[in-house]
């Protein structure tokens, strides 16, 4: 019976175990989004997961849906990751960059007084959009969108070559690899729903040109970084952020032909929807049986014997946690002894230092 604590091969990276750090926004980064010293500190305390994702990366000074969030669009970005993964690898780790581009999910205040981008300038539900930004009395706070507009071609060429860019900027900074965030309504997300993506040209319309979008970012990352270290997060049915879709079964069991054709290393489960009491996860995984058949990790309000129990029963070969391993930065020993696990703190989730962030105890 396989568990948890066995290794698995995940393309050319052996990783010691099934345990996944999933991507968790903590917006430590600076105000220009360059990684700090303690974000080296948290990411190292947490390297004996059998891989760590990192938290969501901006690709693009357009893309800021949390402020104080990284990016790896600079020098300066670039080099402060170099910390970080240095860090990992110092303690023993392996850790993918994760590309993120908010699309419609910004402020004009958080982007340099621009309007957000996305697919069509759909802006019916504005109000359901999730944007957070630090307060100058340090209170980390959800702020109004503000209204997006329309993606000329031109920028969605731009957009698609920042991902490459960002993507070669990662292996620079020393990640083993990246996973393109296409889940919880960010821009990939929102050109595959066809109720946020109205457009009429090539990237708007059929389920095939609406996952154009996320095919060319695919295709023009796999340029710089082997397809086999390349992921891809998806979240067929969550809620948050909007970005539905009427026929997700369809639509995913494209996307996943499309990244199967692709040689894509993996693919991310984000069910979203499982943290509300309202799991997704055997609809996707009956979505994608049949249509990839590379590695899969399943992620989103996942206990400890559940997780175990999917492995166990061979439905996929990983899981990530994040909040498990936000305040139980030994998880992996944690589960090997079967001690008890830290209660996450609210405080200090967004924004600040050390609290609620690299103070949670250790098991001894």
């Amino acid at each position: 019976m396989t568990t948890l604590l066995e290794p698995f091969r995940l393309g050319d990276l052996e990783l010691p175990n099934r345990l996944v750090m999933a991507p968790l926004t903590r917006a430590r980064a600076t105000a220009d989004g360059v990684p700090t010293a303690l974000m080296a500190e948290y990411y190292a305390q947490r390297a004996s997961a059998g891989l760590l994702v990192s938290e969501a990366t901006n690709v693009s000074p357009m893309s800021c849906p949390f402020e104080r969030a990284p990016g790896l669009f600079s020098e300066a970005q670039v080099k402060g990751w170099q910390a970080v993964t240095s860090r990992v690898h110092d303690a023993g780790g392996r850790i993918y960059a994760q590309l993120w581009h908010g699309g419609r999910i910004g402020a004009m205040g958080t982007l340099n007084w621009a309007e957000p981008l996305s697919p069509s300038g759909f802006n019916d539900d504005v109000d359901h959009l999730h944007v957070w930004a630090l307060l100058q009395n340090e209170n980390y706070v959800r702020i109004s969108a503000t209204p997006s507009r329309a993606m000329t071609l031109e920028q969605v060429r731009a957009t698609i070559a920042e991902y490459r860019d960002a993507a070669r900027n990662a292996l620079a900074a020393g990640f083993d690899g990246v996973e393109i965030h296409a889940a919880n309504g960010y821009l990939p997300h929102q050109f595959l729903s066809a109720r946020v993506n109205q457009r009429t040209d090539e990237f708007g319309g059929s389920i095939a040109n609406r996952a154009r979008f996320l095919q060319e970012i695919v295709e023009a990352v796999a340029e710089v970084v082997p397809a086999g270290r390349i992921g891809v997060r998806l979240s067929p049915f969550t809620t948050y952020n909007n970005a539905h879709d009427d026929f997700a079964a369809d639509t995913y069991a494209y996307v996943g032909r499309l990244l199967q054709d692709r040689g894509v290393g993996y693919l991310h489960i984000a069910d979203v929807n499982g943290w509300y009491g309202a799991p997704d996860l055997e609809k996707i995984l009956a979505i994608l049986e049949g249509n990839f058949d590379g590695p899969l990790i399943a992620n989103g309000g996942l206990d400890i014997p559940q997780a175990a129990a999917l492995v166990s029963h061979q439905r996929v070969p990983l899981v990530g946690f994040g909040r498990y391993f936000l305040a139980n930065p030994d998880l992996v020993d944690r589960i090997r002894t079967n001690a008890p696990l830290n209660e996450l703190a609210e405080r200090g989730l967004y924004a600040g230092g050390e609290q609620g962030y690299t103070d949670y105890p250790r098991h001894t």
